[in-house]
């Protein structure tokens, strides 16, 4: 369990006031609800449980561990290299490329002590969160337990802008989804890249059409 600093620390990170620009980001999902793909609250929840457990969350989980065990600086620049080879489309890479940037910024800025060379510039998301939790002493698991919590609460707030999904709806999805975010956590803690898998085969789609909608909110 995190100390109430390391929790301190986490809770800030996952924020929605941090500024890694989370909230314009909707990871396909603004395509499948305006072409009805994604309608309703339980489809919303289904679809985010899908691209937890078998898209991009799960990959995500992975890369974090595998950033967090790795012996040194090199060993983290080839797992961002394999996270970024590993993006199913132009979207998903932009997305986890400039959220990854600005998480490396601030985090530099505000925890310029974390490292002896500093979190470097430019990381893909989960890469820089999963050196970041290490260099900073924080536990893997809590780490990506609210990383994972977090993303899911991203796409929900996504899809309460982009459809009539009240609050209490909204909540209930989120709470039902807690539990899934922490059995990944535990399912990746060792990040071994070899259990790499992506089966979220209508998300990553939705993320490929997404680059060419013509009316969009969303970046992704």
């Amino acid at each position: 369990m995190p100390t109430d600093s390391q929790f301190l620390i986490l809770a800030q990170w996952f924020s929605p006031g941090y500024p890694v620009g989370a909230f314009s980001y909707s990871h396909g999902l603004e395509w499948a609800m305006t072409s009805d793909a994604v309608s309703t609250a339980t489809e919303v929840q289904d679809w985010i449980a899908t691209a937890l457990r078998d898209g991009g969350g799960w990959s995500d989980a992975l890369f974090l561990a595998a950033a967090y065990h790795a012996p040194h600086i090199d060993a983290v620049a080839q797992t961002d290299a394999r996270c970024r080879a590993f993006a199913p489309s132009l979207e998903r890479l932009r997305e986890t490329d400039l959220q990854g940037a600005a998480f490396c910024q601030i985090t530099r800025t505000v925890w310029p002590q974390t490292h002896p060379h500093g979190i470097p510039s430019k990381l893909t998301y989960p890469v820089a969160v999963g050196f970041a939790a290490k260099c900073c002493g924080l536990p893997l698991r809590a780490t990506t337990t609210l990383y994972l919590h977090a993303f899911a609460a991203n796409l929900v707030a996504a899809a309460q802008r982009l459809a009539p999904i009240g609050q209490s709806e909204a909540q209930a999805c989120l709470h039902a989804l807690a539990p899934l975010c922490r059995d990944i956590a535990e399912q990746t803690d060792d990040g071994d890249l070899a259990r790499l898998s992506s089966t979220s085969f209508l998300a990553d789609i939705a993320a490929m059409k997404h680059e060419t909608q013509h009316s969009r909110i969303f970046r992704t």
